[in-house]
């Protein structure tokens, strides 16, 4: 098997791109720390994006990001859901505590706009398929925010997977772990409020081995098995550290461990019948990822681009957009992970194996 083949263009985009000249305009709701250090930038440097309107509950902090992004309206929420300025935008990137994204979204859908929307797409499924269901009826695109399906590295490393290089998948092992409250951290923030968030370490970040090991072998679980833990009062609403189980068809299982109260942790294994990938770091954004392809009994090593991923998410978005194209992370695939995220914390709540 020629195995070195899969990495030429190991680095480069392999998704249609648009012509050059073409731009999406983005709405860009919520405008808290994610959007201002990521997101926003992302859209700011990217070829097929651009930032119009920013929507928001402090306008003042929105006048200074609009200023430094070039956005020419900067609006409320209310505003947001009356229309306002919507001749101004071509789709809408929600970035709200996860409590608030169908709101958003089903806002955007009546307005006939694209929408991406960050993961978790809610905090339930019955509130994730009636986001789903106003973009399907109202005959828009519903991308979930899932950056690693849109970097180079990880989506060669599924064709690889797809194509047997590594045999059958057997199991897998994802480790994501920060440390949220760290010095001078703030604990009053959203993230650790049960309403808006959730739930804790899992809805945060172990969404990310999961969904990235769905991707990578393309199956869903069938069945989970989980536990929680927290050692620190500040974390008295949701879970601090959560380990669970994931059972797939066939042989096919993983186990994943997410914390926010750990050191940092971010490392991905898929063993299979014929050998073995590793991607370390495997999650965090804006990480050089190394790729370890194990086979006949030797490795070989790839350092992917310094690519970031959320740079990468924006502008495979807008390529689908403007080509017309349904992207591959799309509503449904948001649906699947918060289905599973409720199976995971029956099944810790319940100390029983919960099938999905």
């Amino acid at each position: 098997m020629d195995v070195e083949s899969y990495f030429e263009g190991f680095t480069g985009r392999n998704w249609e791109t648009p012509a050059p000249d073409e731009q999406v305009r983005f709405a860009v709701v919520g405008c808290g720390w994610f959007a201002e250090e990521f997101a926003l930038p992302a859209i700011e440097q990217g070829e097929h994006c651009t930032a119009s309107v920013l929507v928001t509950g402090d306008a003042e902090k929105g006048n200074r990001l609009a200023g430094a992004v070039g956005a020419d309206h900067v609006i409320g929420y209310s505003d947001f859901q009356d229309g306002t300025a919507a001749d101004e935008y071509d789709a809408v990137y929600v970035s709200t505590p996860n409590a608030l994204h169908l709101e958003h979204v089903e806002a955007a859908a009546a307005l006939g706009k694209d929408v991406l929307c960050e993961k978790p797409l809610e905090v339930s499924a019955e509130r994730t398929e009636r986001m789903v269901e106003a973009c399907a009826d109202a005959d828009v695109t519903l991308m979930t925010a899932y950056r690693q399906q849109a970097e180079p590295g990880i989506r060669r490393m599924r064709e690889l997977v797809q194509d047997g290089v590594i045999g059958t998948p057997v199991y897998a092992i994802g480790d994501f772990s920060i440390t949220l409250l760290g010095r001078d951290a703030d604990a009053d923030q959203w993230r650790l409020d049960p309403d808006l968030a959730g739930g804790g370490a899992l809805v945060d970040i172990g969404i990310y081995p999961i969904n990235t090991l769905r991707y990578l072998i393309d199956e869903d679980p069938v069945a989970v098995q989980a536990e929680t833990k927290t050692s620190d009062e500040r974390y008295a609403g949701v879970e601090e550290h959560i380990s669970f189980q994931l059972s797939f068809p066939g042989r096919m299982s993983a186990a994943v461990a997410s914390s926010y109260g750990a050191n940092l942790d971010d490392t991905f294994v898929l063993v299979g019948t014929e050998g073995k990938l590793e991607i370390d770091p495997a999650f965090f954004p804006e990480a050089q990822r190394t790729f370890h392809l194990t086979r006949d009994g030797s490795t070989l090593s790839l350092e992917g681009s310094e690519v970031s991923g959320i740079d990468e998410e924006f502008e495979y978005f807008a390529s689908c957009v403007l080509t017309g194209t349904d992207p591959d992370p799309d509503g449904q695939d948001g649906l699947t992970d918060v289905r599973t995220i409720e199976a995971i914390y029956d099944a810790a709540e319940t100390g029983q194996r919960v099938e999905l």
